[in-house]
């Protein structure tokens, strides 16, 4: 009785300590994120616009994009004066002007370009046009233009 036993015990180590049967491949599955990534790097020129004799697509500034979305992504060049030039100077009246971002132009208080791709290291260029006013009062006239970019 001792040795049987002693005969199943070392067969049951036997069976313990044999390697697994493997299967002939297998698979390891991979994955990662990129996630959505869209700046602009904005300069200013700071050019002096001509306003009693006007300035005709001055570049005022340039700007570097650089979007990731493979669909796209707008970027939208906004004035804090409606489009206008706009001095404190009494009696001065506000001054349209016309803004060309990378050859789309526009006026008011802002405008979108759109692209339809991804785009790294873009550089466009901002333009200004301003008319000619021979009467404008004395004084500095002065706007803001914010370009920001969003993915579709």
């Amino acid at each position: 009785m001792i040795r049987r036993i002693a005969a199943a015990s070392a067969l049951v180590a036997a069976l313990i300590s044999a390697p697994a049967l493997a299967d002939t491949s297998g698979s390891i599955r991979l994955s990662g994120t990129v996630a959505q990534t869209c700046t602009v790097a904005v300069t200013d020129a700071g050019a002096t616009l001509n306003i009693l004799s006007g300035s005709s697509n001055v570049a005022v500034g340039s700007v570097v994009e650089n979007c990731n979305d493979g669909a796209g992504y707008t970027i939208t060049v906004a004035s804090a004066n409606n489009g206008t030039l706009k001095s404190s100077a009494t009696g001065a009246q506000a001054i349209s002007y016309t803004t060309s971002y990378d050859g789309t132009s526009g006026s008011g208080s802002s405008f979108a370009v759109t692209r339809s791709g991804a785009q790294f290291n873009k550089t466009a260029a901002v333009s200004v046009t301003v008319p000619a006013n021979a009467q404008a009062i004395a004084g500095s006239y002065a706007d803001t233009l914010t370009i920001t970019i969003a993915g579709k």
